[in-house]
């Protein structure tokens, strides 16, 4: 149970944060048709501005949230890809299959679906926008099951959601990419290896990191590729590895705990005692180096991106006015390619690609999950929100195609929400039920 625990903290980090995302899109859509709507649209946009000597840099506050603190959501994306990668659930050919092609699948049949409704028109742009799952809010959903949704079930959600999110960064860095400036893009790679180089000579300060990853992130800011990729790139090279073994960390630690109790000093006097306080920073030494800093740096960011950066990108991106709304809007081409794409591409493309994973022997069903589990899964899945509305900033911009994606982004996620609860609800009272109506010694 103990190798399970990080899995399990991370789906009930992810959980609460789908919570407080719920809870900051509802504060926006209730803004955003209240009698202070301007306000809300207006706010967003007010400049700011910082000046680093002769240099200066003033983009809108919309702007800082969606290229700045979004990076740092990036830089936690790729952290957790790596550790999948690494050590997690994407470690192995056998263990990454069902969720690599689950992933996969979720990411073609909806980008094609979208396309069905808008190819030849220049709404064509926005078919990434299908293609995302947004984790905290799938496992927020998920988590509304309690018990009833096991954790093999989460675990899978998490593994392929996390390859969808390796797939939405490879498709804004090839396809949501402006211009090149070419002297930002040189200062860009020079920062990035400059990070290479940090990782290969074993600094394990990721003060140095974070300074590099700053240059990067404005090199990148400058050069037309987003900046949020710097976040990704930055993951990249934090190292994942661990200086001390278990075996060294316990004798070492069992040395200075007993050279602790040893020295001869009252415990009123352990703030004066030299020796008592070197061992304490021995021991503290001794347990960073026995962590990989790549999950130091994790799990200092899970809060502040969960509870702050995410919920602040909800609050600035999901309020879309409704005045005047009739639902043939619904229709509309944009809105219409997102929604099928979501709602039914999602879990189509999802189950269907599991299916010929397991089916041509690359890939096995998790231990105690059924077909019916993984289309529930496959449908929550179809919730886009944080990623789908990033894309769809980065395809339409601030015109009115943005407001049509945001409506069918929305809708979406709400019905894949309701509908996947409800289908595992019922699905595993159904397995439950089946289960224990069997004779002991039944063969399944």
């Amino acid at each position: 149970m103990r190798l399970l625990q990080p899995i399990v903290e991370f789906t009930h980090a992810q959980a609460s944060s789908g919570i407080v995302l719920m809870a900051c899109a509802a504060i926006a859509l209730i803004w955003a048709n209240s009698p202070w709507a301007e306000s809300y649209f207006h706010v967003w946009e007010t400049p700011v501005g910082f000046v680093f000597g002769p240099y200066a840099i003033e983009k809108t506050l919309h702007h800082w949230i969606n290229d700045g603190l979004m990076a740092v959501f990036f830089l936690l994306v790729g952290l957790e890809i790596k550790r999948e990668i690494i050590v997690g659930e994407l470690s192995s050919v056998r263990q990454a299959a069902l969720p690599i092609a689950a992933a996969i699948g979720g990411m073609i049949v909806p980008a094609f679906l979208y396309l069905v409704f808008n190819i030849g028109t220049p709404a064509a742009k926005g078919w990434g926008i299908a293609m995302a799952t947004d984790i905290a809010f799938s496992l927020g959903a998920l988590a509304l099951l309690g018990s009833r949704a096991p954790l093999s079930l989460k675990i899978f959600l998490t593994a392929f959601a996390i390859v969808d999110d390796l797939g939405a960064v490879i498709v804004i860095a090839l396809f949501y990419t402006a211009s090149i400036d070419v002297t930002s893009v040189l200062v860009g790679v020079a920062a990035f290896l400059g990070l290479l180089l940090l990782n290969y000579m074993g600094v394990r300060k990721l003060f140095a990191f974070a300074l590099l990853g700053i240059v990067l992130w404005f090199a990148l800011l400058n050069s037309g590729i987003h900046a949020t990729i710097a976040g990704v790139l930055l993951a990249l090279t934090i190292p994942a590895r661990v200086r001390l073994d278990p075996g060294d960390f316990m004798r070492r630690n069992e040395e200075l705990l007993e050279e602790f109790q040893t020295t001869e000093a009252q415990d009123q006097d352990l703030i004066l005692d030299e020796r008592r306080q070197g061992a304490l920073r021995a021991i503290e030494a001794s347990c960073e180096e026995a962590q990989m800093p790549l999950q130091r740096m994790e799990h200092s960011l899970h809060g502040w991106v969960n509870l702050m950066i995410m919920p602040i990108f909800a609050l600035a991106n999901a309020g879309v006015s409704f005045a005047g709304f009739e639902a043939r809007a619904l229709a509309e081409p944009i809105t219409l390619g997102v929604l099928v794409g979501l709602v039914v591409g999602k879990p189509v493309g999802i189950v269907a690609a599991s299916w010929i994973a397991v089916k041509a022997g690359v890939a096995q069903l998790p231990q105690g999950i059924s077909w019916i589990q993984i289309i529930g899964a496959g449908i929550l899945g179809g919730i886009g929100f944080t990623m789908a509305l990033f894309i769809a900033n980065l395809a339409f911009g601030t015109n009115s195609d943005l407001e049509k994606a945001k409506v069918g982004i929305l809708v979406a996620s709400a019905l894949a929400g309701v509908v996947g609860v409800w289908l595992l609800g019922r699905g595993r009272q159904r397995h439950s039920a089946r289960t224990t109506s069997e004779p002991l010694g039944a063969e399944n």
